[in-house]
């Protein structure tokens, strides 16, 4: 079983930046994807970004040249870096790791972006 511990989640008033942080429990293999998703309250969730133990990564098309993420292979931890952030960025943010054999989440962290 892999356990996916996030943090870094907050509080933040628009246009500031916040870095998110995903370890995993145990080594990640080399062809399973790590990722972000968000849910915003009302909203189904939503893929933000993912990266593969390469590094290529897929990101949403609205959060592009915003958001960017990167990984640690040697840490078995993800990072999402977020960027000028917006009031709509507001939402639950998972850790995801994804691959041929298993898929798991972490518990979530909650950012808030609020004037």
């Amino acid at each position: 079983q892999v356990q996916l511990v996030e943090s870094g989640g907050g509080l933040l008033q628009p246009g500031g930046s916040l870095r998110l942080s995903c370890a995993a429990s145990v080594t990640i293999e080399s062809d399973y994807a790590m990722g972000w998703y968000r849910q915003a309250p009302g909203k189904q969730r939503e893929l933000v970004a993912f990266i593969t133990t390469v590094g290529s990564t897929n990101y949403a098309d609205s959060l592009k040249g915003r958001f960017a993420i990167s990984r640690d292979n040697a840490k078995n931890t993800v990072y999402l870096q977020m960027n000028s952030l917006k009031p709509e960025d507001t939402a639950v943010y998972y850790c995801n790791v994804n691959g041929p054999h298993y898929m798991y989440w972490g518990q979530g962290t909650q950012v808030n972006i609020s004037s």
